[in-house]
C-alpha cells in the first residue's frame, strides 16, 4: 500500500512579541524537540516538520497559505506553548484547507515545585494560551482534533497517528479519480448517489468508462504476461484441481489472470485509485472479474460491486490509512443471518470479490459455475477471515448531506467447513447485539454493502467524518434503539 512517510504535518507553535528574544528562543527550542519527537515516533506514520513559531496575524496567515499549497502536507499540529492572542489567528485559520489538529500540551510535564518562578510561568502558559485559541476555532465553527497531554505520552503520540492516518485518507480522496464501468445495477437505490456533491464533500470525482474501453484493454495483454500472472498464482494461492498448467480448465485461470491484467492497466494508465462495476455490463468479457478485482482490493485499490462508487472510496480511503497496519479491509456485504438463539451471527461475503487482505492463512484459487450474468464460470479466491474485532463501515446519500454509518463486530471463527459455499466470507457478532444492531442498522439507512476493517477503530471514522463534515452514526456496545432513534430524528433537525 502507500507509504505514509511521503506525506507531511507541519508543527506550528503560536506565541507573541510581547515576551522578548529569551523566551521566544525557548520556545523555538522547545518547539523543535517535541517536532523531532514525534518524527521519530514509530506510532506517526507520517513526517513531523517543525516550523518557525509564528507571533503575528502576517507569519499565522502566510504559513497557512504555504500549508495550503503545499502538495505533501496533509495537516497542521497547532500549539501555543505561550499566550497567543486568538484575533493574530482570524485570518490565517479563515483560509486554511487543510486538517487541524490542536495539541494541548506543555514542554514540562511536571511541576518543577521547589524551582516554579515567574519566569518559568511567563514561558510555559499552554493551560491558557490553549483556551484562547481553542475559542477562536469554536467561535469560527471549525472542526479540529484536541488531543490533551504531555507530548511524551503515549496515548498523545497515538493519537496524533491516528489522526495523521485519517488525514493522509482524506488528502489521497482529494482529487482521486474512481471508475465506474458501466452505470448503477439497475434498480438498486442505495449504490446511486449524487456524484457531484460527493466531489464537492470529499474530493473524488466518478466517471462512466463503457465495458469496451475496458474490454479493448484486456485483449491487448500478452500470452507471455498471462504466463506469468498464473504462475504467480500458483506460488500465492492453492490451485484447485484442474486450474494448474495443463489441467482442464487451466483456460478459465489464464482468462482471469487477462482480466486482471487488464484492470491493471487501465486503472494504472488512467491514474484511478478504484472502481467498480456490475454483472448486468459484461459485454466483451469472459467472465465477472473475480480474482482480479479481489487482487487490485489488496494492492491498495479501492472496489466495490453493482455499479457502488461510494463503498468503492471509502474501501480506498480505509486502506490508506491502514496502511502499514497487520489486518486488511475489503468491500463487504451482509449476505445471510444464523438466527440460533444461544449463537446469533451474519455471514458476510459478496459472489466474489472480498480482499484476500483480510484472509486466515492461504486462499484457494477455485473456479465454480456463478448463476447471475450469463458469463463462464469465474475464478475466485476462497478463504475464511480471522476472528477478532472489526468495524462496517457504510457511506450513504441522504438527499441533503452524506451519512457515514459504523457497526462495530466482533469476528468469530468459522467452525463449519461450508463445503458448497465457493466465495470468501466472514462470520461476525454485531454489536450491541444481533436484534439491536440489525434494526439500528436499518432505521440509520445503512446500505447492505460495507468497507469492513480489521485494523481501524470507530476513532478513525469519526475523524475521517469531522474532518469531511458529514454526518456520522455510531452503532455498538453501548446502542439502544431508543436513544438512536432520538439522535436520528435530532440529525434530521439539524440538518433541515
Amino acid at each position: 500500500m502507500l507509504d505514509l512517510k511521503q506525506f507531511e504535518v507541519w508543527f506550528i507553535t503560536g506565541s507573541q512579541h510581547l515576551y522578548g528574544e529569551d523566551t521566544l528562543r525557548q520556545v523555538d527550542e522547545h518547539s523543535q524537540i517535541i517536532a523531532h519527537y514525534l518524527d521519530d515516533a514509530a506510532q506517526v506514520p507520517v513526517r513531523v516538520i517543525f516550523k518557525p513559531v509564528v507571533k503575528s496575524p502576517d507569519e499565522i496567515y502566510n504559513i497557512i497559505q504555504e500549508a495550503n499549497s503545499a502538495t505533501h502536507c496533509i495537516g497542521i499540529i497547532a500549539w501555543m506553548h505561550t499566550f497567543s492572542p486568538a484575533k493574530m489567528w482570524i485570518r490565517g485559520l479563515q483560509i486554511l484547507q487543510k486538517p487541524l489538529l490542536h495539541l494541548h500540551t506543555q514542554y514540562n510535564r511536571d511541576i518543577p515545585w521547589a524551582e516554579i518562578d515567574m519566569d518559568f510561568m511567563n514561558l510555559n502558559q499552554s493551560a491558557h494560551g490553549d483556551r484562547e485559541f481553542g475559542f477562536m476555532m469554536t467561535r469560527m465553527r471549525l472542526n479540529r482534533k484536541v488531543i490533551v497531554g504531555h507530548w511524551q505520552q503515549d496515548h498523545v503520540v497515538e493519537g496524533i497517528g491516528q489522526w495523521a492516518r485519517v488525514a493522509a485518507g482524506r488528502h489521497d480522496l482529494k482529487g482521486g479519480k474512481f471508475v465506474r464501468f458501466g452505470d448503477n445495477m439497475r434498480e438498486v437505490a442505495v449504490t446511486d448517489g449524487d456524484k457531484v456533491a460527493a466531489e464537492m464533500t470529499f474530493g473524488f470525482s466518478v466517471n462512466t468508462y463503457a465495458v469496451g474501453d475496458l474490454v479493448a484493454v484486456i485483449n491487448q495483454v500478452s500470452d507471455a504476461e498471462i504466463a506469468a500472472l498464473t504462475a504467480e498464482y500458483a506460488d500465492a494461492y492453492q490451485l484447485a484441481a484442474g486450474l494448474e498448467t495443463g489441467g482442464l480448465r487451466h483456460q478459465a485461470l489464464r482468462d482471469a489472470a487477462r482480466i486482471e491484467l487488464g484492470l491493471k492497466y487501465f486503472l494504472t494508465d488512467g491514474n484511478f485509485k478504484g472502481y467498480t462495476n456490475t454483472f448486468e455490463d459484461l459485454h466483451g468479457m469472459k467472465q465477472l472479474p473475480g480474482i482480479g478485482s479481489q487482487r487490485m482490493m489488496a494492492a491498495g485499490y479501492g472496489y466495490a460491486g453493482e455499479g457502488d462508487w461510494k463503498t468503492s472510496a471509502m474501501v480506498r480511503a480505509l486502506k490508506v490509512m491502514a496502511s502499514g497496519l497487520p489486518g486488511g479491509n475489503s468491500f463487504m456485504e451482509d449476505y445471510t443471518y444464523h438466527f440460533n438463539p444461544a449463537n446469533n451471527l451474519v455471514l458476510g461475503s459478496h459472489m466474489l470479490e472480498i480482499c484476500p487482505s483480510i484472509a486466515k492463512g492461504k486462499p484457494s484459487a477455485e473456479v465454480h459455475a456463478l448463476g447471475i450474468g450469463g458469463k463462464e464460470d469465474p475464478v475466485r479466491l476462497v478463504f475464511n477471515a480471522p476472528a477478532g474485532p472489526a468495524l462496517n463501515v457504510s457511506l450513504v446519500d441522504m438527499g441533503n448531506r452524506f451519512r457515514l454509518l459504523v457497526n462495530e463486530v466482533e469476528a468469530v471463527e468459522a467452525t463449519e467447513s461450508l463445503p458448497k459455499l465457493p466465495v470468501a466470507r466472514v462470520l461476525w457478532k454485531p454489536q450491541p447485539d444481533m436484534q439491536t444492531g440489525c434494526a439500528a442498522w436499518i432505521y440509520a439507512g445503512g446500505a447492505h454493502h460495507t468497507a469492513f476493517s480489521q485494523n481501524l477503530t470507530t476513532e478513525h471514522i469519526e475523524t475521517f467524518a469531522e474532518m469531511v463534515g458529514v454526518e456520522l452514526v455510531v452503532i455498538d456496545k453501548n446502542t439502544t434503539l431508543r436513544q438512536l432513534k432520538n439522535e436520528l430524528r435530532w440529525s434530521e433537525a439539524y440538518y433541515r
